[in-house]
């Protein structure tokens, strides 16, 4: 040992007489990988072959720990987990993530050299394969913390992504280790996905567009002007017979005239609508002409954009107790970890007063609320309207008070005043924007979910109608979930005081994580891949730079 370590001391000092390939000759692959990985790092940024290591910080101290000894090279050799690596970087795809990202075109090369020479009888040189194990080790870790986390960093976007990324609890070195010892890469990989059958059925349905990509062709758009209903003909339904037997949806029997919408066509095109996330009505509208019209490649892309998201959002979301509202789809779900308790329909903000993205718990409900007319909304709507008509605030039982929440004589209020100095709401009452209950999870963007009074709305496919809150279809049945526990309210107790006339406020003995979400696909409750639309046109930023 201490002849080796002379020998170092005489290397280093005649060090600008010799290559780094005359330094190593002789010695041990640990060394090896030692002097190449300082050497490899003396560069900023660190590279290998002209590649930019990005994860040299997690890189060093992996093999600093265990002493540089190599994990991928045994005996000169390429071990069976480097293969196993190479064959997952080679589908990361079906996660929609780039194989370049990690290095696939110079692993290729690196083990085509390999097996070139290692059938020739002639091994690797001892710096290549001290760049390959490095560059292993690079793409591992590198695939490790993409899967684990996500590419893209949510906080860039220029649409705001208001929940905090997910935090990095896994040690991947210690998953690396382990996958050595196990020889199981691919266990230790699927643990760091999404703990979340979306994550899992997405992917699956990505390579199953795939093969239905490679035989689209020319895709062809369909048109018409109007709707078409059971009975009716068109000359367009030859094509909307074509499109849906693309898809796998062709009606079992003859038929008769193709341009007839007739009952066998109607159960095709409504098993085609549930599989979209549409109202299953069997009627050829607009939203079922889009979905009609998106091409295989196009609902990839929107698959690849979601299992992104899905990477950023916290695992306790997925895992724990939580109400989670996904815009695309206007629905709300409280689960608890795989249980569903509760899911209805929602109504979410329109394209220019957007539901925010966020997270926050939920603390309190107030049932018969006020409903305190936000200021931006009574300088725009409602104060134009009670000048355009004195009567307006008595026609929606409305009130003007002031900061202590004392009612103003409408004689005192000038409504010219800027900034207007009181309050204006809405009394409590069916009639009430917020109806009979609202649940509170106080944020910054005042968003909370509440009752309506206007029921007919959820019948729409589309229910963007609001200001940014969230109105929910069947809020008394969540608000009796939600204190089910709770003795002193039993249901009558609680209904009552939701038409009593005045406010009460029932704080939650535990606060329950509340997150907006924001998925244009996802898996429905009984494991259907679906496709919303992209109310708020967020997909193509985050797809863009998923690309690059």
């Amino acid at each position: 040992m201490k002849n080796q370590v002379f020998r170092w001391g005489q290397l280093a000092l005649i060090g600008l007489f010799f290559s780094l390939g005359q330094e190593l000759q002789g010695q041990d692959f640990s060394s090896q990988l030692r002097i190449t990985l300082e050497k490899v790092t003396q560069e900023t940024p660190a590279r290998i072959r002209d590649r930019q290591l990005t994860q040299i910080g997690l890189v060093f101290p992996f093999y600093s720990q265990r002493e540089f000894e190599p994990l991928w090279i045994k005996q000169g050799k390429l071990s069976s987990l480097a293969y196993e690596l190479r064959f997952e970087v080679r589908q990361v795809a079906d996660d929609a993530l780039k194989p370049e990202s990690y290095h696939l075109a110079l692993l290729e090369a690196f083990f085509e050299s390999y097996e070139k020479k290692l059938a020739s009888g002639s091994p690797l040189e001892g710096v290549e394969l001290a760049e390959l194990e490095l560059l292993l080790s690079e793409a591992y870790f590198k695939l490790a913390h993409d899967l684990d986390l996500g590419r893209v960093d949510p906080g860039k976007l220029k649409a705001k992504w208001g929940i905090p990324r997910k935090m990095q609890t896994k040690d991947y070195g210690v998953l690396l280790t382990q996958a050595a010892r196990d020889q199981d890469l691919r266990t230790v990989l699927i643990s760091l996905y999404p703990n979340t059958p979306s994550y899992r059925k997405g992917k699956l349905r990505l390579r199953q567009l795939e093969e239905y990509a490679q035989k689209q062709g020319a895709w062809k758009p369909i048109k018409f002007d109007r709707s078409i209903r059971l009975g009716e003909s068109n000359s367009m339904l030859p094509q909307v017979r074509e499109r849906l037997a693309f898809w796998g949806f062709s009606p079992k029997g003859a038929v008769e005239d193709p341009k007839q919408y007739d009952s066998l066509l109607l159960v095709q095109v409504q098993a085609f609508q549930s599989q979209q996330g549409l109202n299953s009505d069997g009627i050829l509208g607009k939203t079922t002409l889009q979905a009609l019209n998106t091409s295989p490649t196009q609902l990839m892309d929107k698959i690849r954009v979601n299992l992104e998201r899905m990477r950023w959002v916290p695992a306790d979301f997925f895992e724990k107790e939580a109400v989670l509202v996904n815009i695309p789809s206007f629905q709300v779900v409280y689960h608890r970890g795989a249980d569903t308790l509760f899911s209805t329909k929602v109504i979410v903000g329109t394209l220019k007063n957007q539901t925010p993205i966020f997270t926050a718990p939920l603390s309190y409900l107030v049932l018969s609320p006020y409903w305190n007319i936000p200021p931006s909304i009574a300088r725009k709507e409602t104060i134009p309207a009670i000048r355009r008509n004195p009567g307006y605030l008595n026609a929606n039982h409305m009130e003007v008070v002031n900061t202590a929440g004392q009612p103003v004589s409408l004689s005192q209020v000038n409504w010219k005043a800027s900034p207007f100095p009181y309050l204006i709401r809405q009394k409590p009452g069916e009639h009430n924007a917020l109806g009979l209950v609202k649940f509170m999870f106080p944020n910054p963007y005042n968003v909370y979910l509440h009752d309506t009074p206007s029921k007919q709305l959820f019948e729409r496919e589309t229910r963007a109608f609001s200001h940014g809150c969230i109105r929910m279809e069947h809020p008394e049945t969540f608000a009796a979930l939600l204190l089910k526990d709770r003795q002193e309210w039993p249901l009558v107790r609680m209904q009552e005081a939701m038409r009593q006339g005045k406010e009460e406020i029932v704080t939650l003995t535990n606060k329950i994580p509340v997150a907006t979400l924001y998925f244009t696909f996802l898996v429905s409750s009984t494991g259907t891949p679906v496709f919303y639309e992209d109310i708020y046109g967020r997909d193509e930023e985050l797809l863009l730079l998923l690309k690059r």
